[in-house]
């Protein structure tokens, strides 16, 4: 549900959710949502980093319509900066934070999944991802034993993450990893990320087919060596209008249909705000027939 609890100032970029979205997600056969929160541009900087009370409403509101809805969540912090670039000091913030969140969810059915943080990067890496998840992880199990709870690697959370990730002792903890390969057709003409890929790549050549086998690759050998089996939390392509929908649906069908070709289900980025599946009051032709993440080819 991209573009929505994630931004800056709480702000929608674009349309807004409303109740009656998660209905037409599960009717098009949907059965989870990951709904990430900019937890932190709406929290104290000092102790006891209070969550604001309508804000916290706000999440749990939406979380109810996918309930109510029938849908499982994937409650997630997203866009922490802070803690991407000085993790020492924003340790005690991101536990509080979670023993608030951990707390307000606490009665929530068994389908609301936690997710720790988005993509660590920058200083938040391999050397402290460990110490710094570990008190947070604490601080829910106080009233969420038994909650599954989402971990990601270094380096935004790639494939390769998958080779040094390690994540807390704990028996519900579920590893995950993104995939935007081929960047340079997923993110062409996006301004935020460090490169500028030129408008007009196509996708499906070998390069690709090669790229995605070697990341099936990765994937195996990660559930081989640790036996635990992750998730996809992220893939997409951008929705430029320069780039045609008949190249993003072959994108996200092949990709979508390679990983639960080996056993591997998916979150597709995104709904309706940014790397669209649906406008309007449609979903993108072919959209719906290229997400198949409970099939395999």
């Amino acid at each position: 549900m991209g573009n929505h609890l994630e931004t800056p100032d709480g702000i929608d970029w674009g349309r807004a959710l409303v109740a009656a979205d998660f209905t037409i997600i599960r009717d098009a056969g949907f059965r989870t949502v990951r709904i990430p929160v900019r937890w932190s541009a709406h929290a104290q900087t000092t102790a006891p980093y209070t969550i604001d009370a309508a804000w916290m409403a706000k999440v749990q509101g939406i979380i109810g319509w996918a309930n109510a809805a029938g849908l499982n969540v994937i409650l997630d912090m997203h866009h922490y900066e802070e803690l991407n670039t000085s993790p020492a000091t924003q340790a005690a913030r991101f536990t509080e934070m979670w023993r608030q969140i951990g707390a307000a969810f606490s009665s929530a059915p068994s389908s609301i999944w936690f997710e720790l943080i988005n993509e660590p990067n920058l200083s938040l890496n391999d050397t402290n991802l460990v110490s710094i998840l570990t008190p947070a992880l604490a601080a829910i199990r106080t009233t969420n034993p038994t909650r599954p709870v989402i971990v990601a690697g270094q380096n935004t959370s790639g494939v390769n993450s998958l080779a040094t990730l390690a994540m807390p002792s704990d028996p519900y903890i579920v590893p995950t990893f993104h995939d935007y390969d081929p960047v340079a057709f997923t993110h062409q003409g996006a301004t935020w990320i460090g490169t500028l890929w030129p408008i007009g790549r196509t996708f499906g050549s070998a390069t690709d087919v090669t790229q995605i086998r070697s990341n099936l690759d990765k994937v195996r050998a990660y559930i081989a060596r640790t036996g635990r089996v992750p998730f996809m939390g992220e893939y997409g392509a951008i929705d430029l209008t320069e780039v045609p929908l008949s190249e993003r649906v072959k994108y996200y069908d092949t990709v979508s249909a390679a990983y639960a070709s080996i056993g591997i289900q998916s979150c597709a980025w995104a709904y309706t705000n940014t790397f669209r599946l649906r406008e309007g009051n449609a979903w993108l032709p072919g959209m719906l027939e290229a997400v198949r993440t409970t099939t395999t080819q």
